[in-house]
């Protein structure tokens, strides 16, 4: 599949899933893509205490860790109230340092004034990222 092919059901799933689960007011959810071709959904941990919430992402990656899966996509949607076009969001710089563990060839889908499917790899969003400072073989990545 093409990124955007990818983009495109991530999108589509993302959709579906979130107006299931939040019919009323506000609504978001993450997709993600794995090398092995599982899609992984997720939502917002959240909380009365905002401070012990969570990402959309979260989830999903915590997911993939678990199955030992390589992720090689991500995007996610947020929507204030049904009917409305879901933004997409760019991963917030926490996501992006815990998608790291993919590798610098993860591709997230970004915010952009059209609001079209359009994918960065971490190492275009972070290029000069601070695991940069040590050796490859140093650094804990998944999957082999």
């Amino acid at each position: 599949m093409t990124d955007q092919e990818i983009g495109n059901l991530l999108y589509e799933e993302a959709l579906r899933f979130v107006n299931r689960r939040f019919p009323r007011g506000w609504g978001g959810c993450a997709a993600m893509m794995t090398e092995q071709g599982k899609l992984l959904l997720s939502v917002a941990l959240e909380s009365f205490n905002g401070s012990a919430g969570l990402c959309m992402e979260t989830g999903a990656m915590c997911q993939a860790q678990k199955e030992n899966l390589k992720i090689t996509h991500t995007l996610c949607i947020s929507r204030d109230a049904p009917g409305d076009t879901p933004v997409i969001l760019t991963p917030c710089g926490i996501c992006q340092e815990r998608l790291m563990y993919w590798g610098k060839g993860v591709k997230a889908a970004v915010t952009n004034p059209e609001n079209r499917i359009l994918f960065r790899t971490l190492e275009a969003l972070a290029p000069c990222h601070w695991a940069d400072a040590f050796p490859e073989e140093e650094q804990e990545h998944s999957c082999g």
